[in-house]
């Protein structure tokens, strides 16, 4: 122990992990270690020093044994440490395996708290385990000062949000345009480069697959293999090092090493914020890099397993994330863990939200036999806490568990990734069962799951594609998994993927078979960009960048992963950015309310014009009613112009959606009506128009006249998206143009 360091006192229960502190009873400085543990019965510190070089010290400098504060409360004030004192904790208590206890006094364990971690971490699942990394105090107030430091969020509003889902390192890996010695890295992620194509692309919000420090599981290791998604967290307070140009991606092994990864992780933020762009991240806290009972003592385990996870009444861990364990998310000191990692990312990093992975777990409480509840500690404190509340926070509102599956239930203010949107549009498009009426619910933001308690259509998370599954390009050139390269002979991975591929399963040279791949890929693009609800496009889908069909590559840290720049389809990528431009010109394709089918009200009273012939949905000439006669806010349409029945709208065959859209971004008229027509059939039909002048707008099979009018009919290539566009002018004050009848064959 230093000779200015005095002996160690009692210590204080918050905040918890190691800090930096002033004992007010005499002014003395140090560090406070906080732990709780409810059934150890002795926990301790152990401090380290520098060690040889980049070789980690193994035997501790000094044992430092905690003071019980009852409660499961552990701390000890050790006057004269400051930031940069490497530690590890330890703990003693029952070994009961059958009531959980899984205690191991002599086991070394990363501090959950730990806002920094030195060594590597790459074989810590191995049985023959390197020594566990040393946990490292910061200086918490420099941190989160820094933070505050970063360029402020972008207020983006909720209709207006396009989210790209990216992983660091595949993102720029391969990118021509990114220095060498960034590509694959938080700079890289932040070079000019990669920050003018996310403009180009219209793109409001990346959201980046898990960058907390990760561990790679022992099968994989086995194999060769890595865990390259990074889904299976070590520690949820440091960024992942792989990532950290500055250290050419290995772990740290100073403090100084420690803290330029924090700062390059910052920088990032600060360059896309600069750029206008909002950073969300991949959170993972339905279980742990400890994995079942079999897997390694790393942390939570060692200090308290039966606290930490949820276990059976025979003691062993559940399993609804299908990775071995599952935390205990509705116990207080879970609920405690949780919070401090968020607070401390939008604090001290400046990152702007969380996509919670399984995010059914956290609102599964123990005392209702692991039931979720929208009720539950952790998502109620999410809304109550002054430094979360503002953020944003998406739901995968999904785990393994019994009744995971939770679309639309969780609380207003959660966004959730809308499944039943990628589910319905690949089947419309690539030829499996769907029926019109399937379509327009997802087209109009799956009002039957979101349309309640506060929800609104941004709420919505619209994908056709995700980090999870095949890529866009995988989607329309593959009908079966091809995972070999995974290790499991092809099991893993999703059976069930509602793809096609045009007649060849893979790569081909055939003209035709890659003019219908790519009408799809447009086709679906279209449909994203153009629905309501907020669109998320996966990194690389606008590149056309193919998997080779592996619809699992968790484990793929190489080209497979990485995008692939050099063969990028410009034309999907300028079609990508001219979508979202469109999207963000007319109101009526990201309306913030939800379509009711009846007239827009804006007149005092909300009260419908006396004489609307709502049959017809138009007024007579002689109207002097303000705002109330443009017509419905949507109206649907067969592709040969009658109004839908329940049988059109139940027809599997009918591969055809038609609707009009007329609102106003403002609370005034409409200044323009929209007409979609998503058209799924190969053989091509005319659409007879409603009357007046329509120009096209977005046509996805590149056939039509580019901005073209129209007036009686259009022909509708196969397999097409198109989007004509009728402006409306009033030519009285208070006489808004009428909306025209029904549409029938017979009246051309």
């Amino acid at each position: 122990m230093p000779t200015d360091q005095l002996p160690p006192r009692r210590g204080w229960s918050f905040p918890a992990g190691a800090s930096l502190a002033t004992d007010p009873a005499d002014g003395c400085t140090g560090v406070n270690f906080s732990v709780t543990s409810h059934h150890a019965t002795a926990v301790t510190a152990l401090l380290f020093g520098q060690g040889n070089g980049d070789t980690l010290a193994t035997t501790p400098d000094h044992r430092i044994a905690l003071h019980n504060l009852g409660h499961g409360h552990w701390a000890a004030f050790v006057p004269g440490l400051q930031a940069g004192q490497r530690y590890a904790l330890c703990a003693d208590g029952p070994r009961d395996p059958a009531h959980g206890h899984r205690f191991e006094p002599a086991q070394t364990l990363i501090d959950p708290w730990a806002c920094g971690l030195l060594g590597p971490t790459d074989l810590l699942a191995r049985p023959d385990a390197q020594p566990i990394p040393h946990s490292l105090v910061v200086n918490h107030a420099a941190e989160r000062a820094a933070g505050a430091a970063i360029a402020p969020r972008p207020r983006i509003a909720a209709d207006r949000v396009v989210i790209y889902e990216a992983h660091v390192k595949s993102l720029t890996r391969l990118h021509p345009g990114v220095p060498e010695a960034q590509r694959g890295t938080y700079a890289g992620l932040a070079s000019p480069a990669m920050l003018a194509h996310l403009k180009a692309l219209g793109i409001t919000t990346v959201c980046l697959l898990p960058v907390h420090q990760r561990l790679t599981e022992h099968h994989l290791l086995e194999k060769g293999l890595t865990n390259h998604w990074g889904y299976n967290p070590l520690n949820v307070f440091t960024p992942d090092p792989r990532f950290a140009a500055c250290t050419q991606g290995q772990a740290p092994c100073t403090p100084e090493q420690a803290a330029a990864i924090r700062a390059e992780f910052r920088q990032m933020v600060d360059a896309l914020h600069r750029a206008g762009l909002e950073v969300v991240l991949d959170v993972v806290f339905n279980h742990t890099a400890e994995s079942d009972h079999h897997g390694p003592t790393l942390s939570w385990r060692g200090l308290d397993n039966a606290t930490w996870y949820a276990l059976d009444e025979h003691g062993q861990p559940h399993n609804f994330s299908g990775c071995g364990n599952s935390l205990n998310l509705g116990h207080r000191t879970v609920t405690q863990w949780v919070m401090d990692s968020l607070s401390w990312w939008v604090q001290a990093y400046g990152v702007d939200g969380f996509r919670f992975d399984l995010a059914t777990a956290l609102g599964r409480q123990a005392e209702h036999h692991h039931a979720f509840s929208a009720g539950a500690a952790l998502l109620t404190a999410l809304h109550q806490d002054p430094v979360l509340a503002t953020v944003r926070l998406i739901a995968e509102p999904w785990d393994l568990g019994p009744d995971g599956y939770r679309l639309g239930r969780f609380p207003p203010g959660w966004q959730e990734w809308n499944d039943r949107f990628r589910d319905t549009t690949r089947a419309f498009w690539l030829g499996h069962r769907c029926t019109p009426g399937d379509m327009a619910r997802v087209l109009l933001a799956s009002s039957d799951r979101f349309q309640h308690s506060g929800k609104r259509p941004s709420d919505s998370i619209n994908f056709i594609t995700a980090h999870d599954g095949y890529t866009l390009a995988d989607l329309t050139a593959y009908t079966q998994r091809h995972n070999q390269a995974n290790g499991e002979d092809n099991r893993d991975g999703h059976g069930h993927n509602l793809s096609a591929n045009a007649g060849t399963e893979g790569p081909s040279t055939d003209a035709t078979i890659l003019s219908q791949r790519q009408r799809w890929q447009r086709a679906l693009l279209a449909t994203l960009l153009l629905s309501q609800g907020t669109p998320q496009l996966l990194a690389g889908d606008e590149l056309g960048h193919s998997q080779r069909g592996n619809n699992n590559a968790y484990c793929q840290d190489n080209p497979t992963t990485w995008l692939d720049w050099a063969q990028a389809d410009h034309a999907l990528i300028d079609w990508v950015g001219t979508l979202a431009a469109v999207r963000q010109h007319y109101p009526a394709l990201r309306w913030s309310q939800w379509f009711t089918g009846q007239p827009l009200l804006t007149r005092t009273g909300d009260q419908p014009c006396p004489l609307h012939d709502s049959r017809h949905n138009h007024c007579p000439p002689d109207c002097s009613w303000t705002h109330a006669c443009t017509g419905p806010d949507v109206a649907w349409h067969s592709l040969d112009g009658t109004a839908m029945t329940p049988r059109h709208w139940d027809d599997p065959t009918l591969r055809s959606l038609v609707c009009t859209l007329a609102v106003s971004e403002t609370g005034g008229p409409p200044t323009e009506r929209l007409l979609l027509v998503l058209h799924a059939d190969p053989a091509s039909r005319t659409l007879p128009l409603p009357p007046g002048t329509w120009q096209a707008r977005l046509d996805s099979s590149g056939l039509l006249a580019s901005q073209g009018v129209y007036r009686t009919r259009i022909e509708v290539p196969g397999c097409t998206v198109l989007l004509l566009v009728q402006a409306l002018q009033t030519t009285h004050p208070e006489r808004p143009p009428a909306f025209p009848a029904p549409i029938h064959p017979e009246t051309l």
